[in-house]
């Protein structure tokens, strides 16, 4: 068999067994009554961190949800960990392949039954209210598309390391579209209905497909920010240089993308004069860092 006609097979089973993994999964939500809230939570690699951070869904004082465990193709035993913990409203669906971040929670938007979508990473802490609390904006305020909360950062031992930047209003929020949003991606909660219309980019500009969805859409919807602390997003590992430059880079290249595209060349110029701040910025922090290391020695 020619290489070519082997991969096209290879293809062809692959998605074969997506679309059986994909019905699996929607045999699993049929019969059950829909929740108001579906949280979505894509996991690779997650270790023992996936166990707290379900742990912390289970002992949400809101009950009316429905938690979709997606694996994307994790290498490490964290799912098989977990099945002590009994909870009809926790669906697990696996594939064994890996797609990305993006694809996976465009696969969770397609498949929520809940009016509302929430997001929540596989090795971060919610703290109890968070739900109830963004449930109660959404309520409150039906031209709310999208809810954050505020957060602090924590170490791979749970310490804590700091105040996650965030702003409260839609205008705050929106101020400087070329600077980013301050609006913390793990703690999203918003209508399925608009992350169904605006979906996630795929393939994702990398680790900011987050930033590249609010730049696509906020003129067009309504942002805020709880200000209570609900939420500990987990730092792991020490910083990578290279790929905080990378993710620089990314974003950059994604607002340049769209301001040019909207014709809007002061914003776009404005972009450009923040990553090269943030570039050189980054360069500086590092030398200091280098040279605190040598005098040490």
């Amino acid at each position: 068999m020619k290489p070519g006609k082997a991969a096209g097979w290879t293809g062809l089973t692959i998605s074969w067994l997506v679309i059986g993994a994909r019905l699996f999964m929607l045999e699993q939500l049929q019969g059950k009554t829909a929740p108001l809230i579906t949280i979505a939570m894509p996991v690779y690699n997650a270790g023992h961190y996936l166990r707290a951070a379900v742990l912390s869904m289970i002992n949400q004082t809101f009950t009316d949800w429905e938690l979709l465990i997606i694996d994307d193709g994790s290498t490490d035993e964290a799912l098989q960990e977990m099945t002590d913990i009994r909870d009809e409203r926790i669906i697990i669906f696996s594939d064994g392949i890996n797609k990305g971040l993006a694809a996976r929670l465009n696969e969770a938007i397609d498949s929520a039954r809940g009016k509302y979508l929430a997001r929540m990473d596989a090795d971060d802490i919610a703290y109890p209210e968070r739900l109830d609390r963004q449930i109660e904006a959404l309520r409150n305020d039906p031209k709310l598309d999208l809810v954050a909360t505020r957060a602090i950062r924590i170490d791979e031992d749970g310490q804590f390391m700091g105040l996650f930047p965030y702003s409260l209003s839609h205008e705050e929020i929106c101020a400087r579209p070329w600077q980013g949003f301050y609006f913390p991606h793990p703690t999203w909660m918003g209508k399925t209905d608009w992350f169904r219309k605006h979906r996630y980019a795929v393939p994702s500009p990398y680790f900011c497909e987050d930033q590249e969805l609010l730049l696509r859409s906020y003129r067009q919807s309504r942002f805020a920010t709880v200000p209570e602390i609900l939420f500990a997003y987990r730092v792991r590992g020490k910083i990578n240089p290279i790929k905080q430059a990378g993710t620089r880079w990314s974003l950059f290249k994604v607002q340049l993308r769209y301001f040019y595209k909207m014709r809007e060349w002061i914003f776009g110029g404005l972009s450009a004069g923040v990553f090269t701040a943030r570039i050189l910025s980054d360069i500086y922090k590092l030398f200091c860092k280098l040279v605190s290391n040598c005098i040490n020695l």
